[in-house]
């Protein structure tokens, strides 16, 4: 297994993009398969973007600063994406909003994985080299022990949220 934080990411890209294809090809009324992928989707988002937030985007930005707004621009997309899990997370599947927020959610993060593949992580593997992302990749496997796994819901964003889904 590889420790190259940008080949680690990858890989969870796949495994992201897999959930999101089992919610795709769900059948219409299929509920159970449906909340079971958006389960499996809040797991696989909530571990993944922490890594990113507090290992893979400090340190490219204390080493890169050439990528700094890069940087900060994922940090909004994450944070937009955080918002819909948290609300996914507190929904039932057969809830009128949860397919079209799902989908909300899919096509957001799949534009974020791709520009992350397709831009950042190109400039990042030229401006750090082999050594320090594997040191980064070490930082994220140790960081993946203790990453939440579930979103944790504040008390006045959950009122606020089931508010919004009520």
């Amino acid at each position: 297994m590889s420790t190259d934080a940008i080949v680690l990411l990858k890989d969870e890209h796949q495994l992201i993009r897999k959930a999101f294809t089992d919610f795709e090809e769900a059948g219409d009324k299929a509920y159970a398969a449906k909340g079971a992928a958006v389960d499996r989707i809040i797991e696989l988002l909530t571990v993944h973007t922490y890594l990113e937030n507090e290992v893979m985007y400090p340190r490219v930005r204390e080493l890169l600063p050439e990528v700094e707004d890069d940087v900060l621009e994922s940090y909004e997309e994450h944070h937009v994406a955080d918002v819909l899990v948290v609300e996914l997370a507190a929904m039932k599947p057969d809830s009128e909003r949860f397919v079209a927020k799902t989908t909300v959610l899919i096509e957001n993060v799949r534009h974020h994985m791709d520009e992350e593949e397709q831009e950042w992580f190109p400039k990042v593997r030229e401006g750090l080299g082999r050594t320090v992302l594997q040191e980064i990749g070490a930082e994220m496997i140790e960081a993946r022990k203790t990453a939440p796994k579930r979103p944790s819901q504040p008390s006045a964003l959950k009122k606020t949220i089931d508010a919004i889904i009520s």
